[in-house]
């Protein structure tokens, strides 16, 4: 992965998962690799599930999320023929959100995400995310990033 990560544009997202602008948070990063978005993540030992040995669902599902709807807002850009941080600010949000699980995810190593979209119509877009821990998938979600006004969201 080379280049600024899709996140490090947007230095108004206080985002918990994604956001370059929480101190606190995740500081998930995402990427272009074709028409993929990859991001890789190294889980904390705090992010563990019951079992000391895994990562926690809640984890898992936040950083499918937030790796979708960064994927959904630099889709638009780049279907606009935009720079990511160029104004009028494009900004999704999800309006839902369907997570499998398929194996345990190992909290041990880094985990990669795979997104890319599946369907545009509209405001909406259709994102489908895979986490794999190796080369195994462990869960694989669907988000639903719908377009909104920035400035509802940033004030």
């Amino acid at each position: 992965m080379s280049g600024k990560a899709f996140q490090d544009y947007w230095d108004m997202n206080r985002c918990w998962g994604c956001g370059s602008g929480n101190e606190h948070g995740l500081h998930l990063k995402s990427f272009w690799d074709g028409d993929e978005s990859l991001s890789v993540f190294l889980p904390s030992r705090d992010h563990k599930a019951g079992p000391d040995d895994y990562l926690n669902g809640g984890i898992i599902a936040t950083i499918i999320d937030c790796h979708s709807i960064c994927t959904a807002i630099a889709d638009a850009y780049r279907g606009e023929k935009r720079e990511l941080n160029s104004e009028p600010f494009i900004w999704y949000v999800t309006a839902s959100m369907k997570i499998d699980y398929h194996k345990p995810t190992p909290i041990a190593r880094s985990v990669t995400l795979r997104a890319g979209v599946e369907k545009r119509e509209g405001k909406k877009t259709l994102v489908s995310c895979g986490l794999y821990s190796d080369d195994v998938e462990c869960a694989r979600g669907e988000v639903l990033a719908v377009r909104v006004s920035p400035e509802k969201w940033f004030k």
